[in-house]
């Protein structure tokens, strides 16, 4: 069994085998039609799936599903990233004093398994070499006194080396190096403390970044003013390209460019640096700490998020925080919440929690697969997921003011930033359980409806945390090299909140007939949708139809015929689907493409089926491939071995593997496949949207 440091247990190891062809009875009863067991044409050779096994499969899934939620209502996997977050817990504790050997031994056995045979380490299982990756990973396996001459650090070096050395790594690579002096502060880009006095009118102020963004970048500005330096342990001039020049110079880039200008911009601040007023540089750091603590949550960490967590805690110690303050003790006992500890003895951080997304997820799933609405399952998760519903307002409403609160956020503490997505699957999940307190229920649904409404962007769509984030120049700064910074509208977010308006009986809401233009805009030439939070056009294209038409476009119009074509030409030959990372980088040859997943193949089929490409409508030979797939790949104890990075934080910058998703996507696909499409509120009337692009 693998399990968190608080006890919660990892859906992925902790896992009860069910029996091949045990069937839960929750699913006898239900009151769904069964599909006929109907022969079709098929190309010859082409597999047949029974539904009879379909059927068997989704009740192990099923029966490993409602196995894995705990007591007090709630599923979460793990949430997977990179050896990044391992390695900066080991510098975090080391600039604070407080590593130990223990757990440097744990989290140096598991950054080692992690390293691929060539001696780097990348940012998604199979994905190519990362510089910035591989040089913080050797720092801390250096940190915990791997020989630099053995054969493991040697290829890591050698490679480092080629790709530039320390100087080509990104920006936050060269922060923690500048910790320890390893890399010098004046050849960092600058970031004021006295960027939070900027008014909202101006650019650049800290709400035209996105939440996650300013959460990091303010603290940053503290470090940045203190420029701090810890004795290093040991040099690091194997990683220099040439240790005589470890720091080249770079020339400017053109003074007319965006580049050029920012560059400009920073050897200006830097001589601010310098001069800066001492008593306004004071005040600026006293606002900017006060402005961390004021975003503290409750279970210590800011923003439910590693960066905000471990600039925010040497932020503050650099002024004044001791470190049994009870803001420190909070915030480091936080990181404990997000450690996993292997059977084998490995240790390793997530970068997030995900208990709200994978709780909303698992109660859709299970509902759609013929679970009783008023199975104690649900009802229990509906109780937790009211629980966690946030009354309070939070950054957002520096933009929207006026709006009440009433929204959920994706991680078990995070009141300042609830998101939309949350909100509208969450919303989704409520609605599909027959709860004893429907008026609460209720309640709850209208306070969360409301507020995603007004979260609307002018455009029609809807970003994930704030409205009308959509400023380039965030992006542009020599600061910023991390990932995306800003937080625009994406299609698979508009998506979500327009099924939610959909089941809620708004499909004839002007802002939602919005909502749904913007989507049919946005649609790609091919007929796809791209992926902001899942990987990636398979992810956005899942998203888009099942909201499409469940909004009231009928499924022939020319956009989901094309969207259609799109996913019947992007399938395996293996009956699956699957996307690489690399599609954010080079879509044209890798959109769509990649090795079969479980929860891709479960997000083609979601869109495949709301299309009216299920067996009760135009029998598509690719969704019965696509559920043999799923059938043939399925593990004995019910659910599907998924190594593959499907999730999103930063396209292509920040691949999250979710433990949850390869069990809880395929759940939700079988069930809609042998039970048809969920129930939803089409009866209010709503016009269909016929007219073609």
């Amino acid at each position: 069994m693998t399990a968190t440091a608080d006890g919660r247990l990892d859906p992925e190891y902790d896992s009860e085998p069910v029996a091949v062809g045990d069937r839960p009875p929750t699913l006898l009863g239900s009151g769904r039609r069964q599909p006929e067991d109907t022969d079709r044409l098929r190309p010859a050779g082409e597999a047949v799936p029974r539904p009879a096994d379909a059927r068997e499969a989704l009740a192990r899934a099923t029966t490993h599903l409602l196995s894995l939620q705990s007591s007090e209502g709630w599923w979460k996997g793990d949430l997977e990233t990179n050896v990044t977050m391992d390695a900066e817990d080991l510098l975090l504790r080391q600039f604070l004093g407080i590593r130990t050997e223990e757990q440097t031994r744990a989290t140096a056995e598991w950054i080692r398994s992690q390293q691929r045979e060539d001696g780097t380490w990348s940012t998604f299982h199979g994905g190519p070499s990362e510089l910035s990756t591989t040089v913080e990973a050797y720092v801390a396996l250096k940190l915990a006194g791997d020989d630099p001459d053995a054969p493991h650090m040697l290829a890591a070096a050698r490679y480092v080396r080629s790709a530039g050395g320390i100087a080509a790594a990104r920006v936050f690579t060269r922060i923690w190096l500048a910790l320890f002096g390893w890399w010098p502060w004046e050849r960092l880009p600058e970031m004021p403390p006295e960027i939070i006095f900027l008014p909202r009118w101006l650019p650049l102020n800290i709400y035209a970044f996105g939440c996650w963004a300013r959460q990091t970048i303010v603290p940053l500005t503290v470090v940045s003013a203190h420029r701090p330096v810890r004795q290093a342990p040991f040099a690091l001039t194997e990683l220099h390209t040439d240790p005589d020049d470890p720091y080249p110079h770079r020339p400017l880039a053109r003074a007319a460019s965006w580049d050029g200008l920012f560059e400009r911009l920073d050897k200006v601040l830097h001589a601010y640096h310098r001069r800066a007023p001492r008593p306004l540089r004071r005040l600026a750091l006293s606002q900017a700490c006060r402005w961390i603590v004021e975003r503290q949550e409750a279970d210590g960490c800011w923003g439910g998020i590693q960066p905000p967590a471990v600039y925010s805690l040497i932020a503050l110690h650099l002024e004044g925080y001791e470190l049994e303050h009870p803001v420190m003790k909070a915030g480091l006992a936080s990181f404990d919440r997000f450690t996993v500890h292997t059977e084998d003895g490995m240790r390793w951080m997530e970068a997030c929690q995900s208990p709200v997304w994978d709780t909303c997820l698992a109660t859709i799933a299970l509902a759609d697969a013929g679970v009783p609405a008023d199975h104690p399952a649900l009802v229990s998760a509906v109780d937790w997921m009211l629980g966690e519903e946030i009354r309070k307002t939070g950054d957002w409403s520096v933009q929207r003011p006026g709006l009440a609160p009433g929204g959920w956020a994706f991680e078990f503490e995070n009141d300042t930033y609830p998101d939309i997505d949350d909100t509208a699957e969450v919303v989704l999940a409520l609605r599909r359980v027959a709860h004893p307190e429907p008026a609460r229920v209720d309640a709850a649904v209208d306070r969360g409806v409301r507020w995603n409404l007004g979260m609307q962007s002018k455009n029609g769509a809807w970003g994930a945390f704030d409205v009308d984030n959509t400023s380039t120049l965030p992006n542009k700064l020599p600061f910023c090299d991390f990932g995306e910074v800003v937080d625009p509208p994406s299609a698979d977010v508009t998506a979500h909140v327009v099924e939610m308006l959909a089941e809620t009986g708004l499909s004839r809401d002007p802002r939602t007939r919005r909502g749904i233009e913007w989507l049919l805009r946005d649609q790609e030439a091919d007929g796809s949708w791209f992926g902001r939070w899942g990987t990636n056009y398979i992810y956005g294209t899942g998203s888009v139809l099942p909201a499409l038409v469940a909004a009231g476009v009928p499924d022939e119009h020319p956009a989901i015929r094309r969207a259609v074509r799109w996913l019947e030409d992007r399938q395996n030959t293996d009956g699956g689907w699957g996307e690489d990372m690399r599609s954010y980088e080079d879509p044209a040859r890798w959109a769509g493409r990649g090795d079969s997943t479980a929860s891709q193949t479960a997000w083609a089929l979601m869109a495949l089926l709301a299309a009216g490409e299920g067996p009760k409508d135009r029998a598509n030979p690719a969704v019965e491939r696509g559920v043999e797939w799923l059938v043939r790949t399925q593990l004995p104890e019910g659910t599907w071995d998924e190594p593959q990075f499907t999730g999103t934080g930063f396209p292509w910058d920040f691949s999250i593997n979710y433990h949850l998703y390869r069990l809880v996507f395929p759940v939700t696909a079988l069930g809609r496949y042998l039970h048809g499409a969920p129930a939803t509120s089409r009866a209010d009337g709503a016009p269909a949207i016929g007219a073609a692009r």
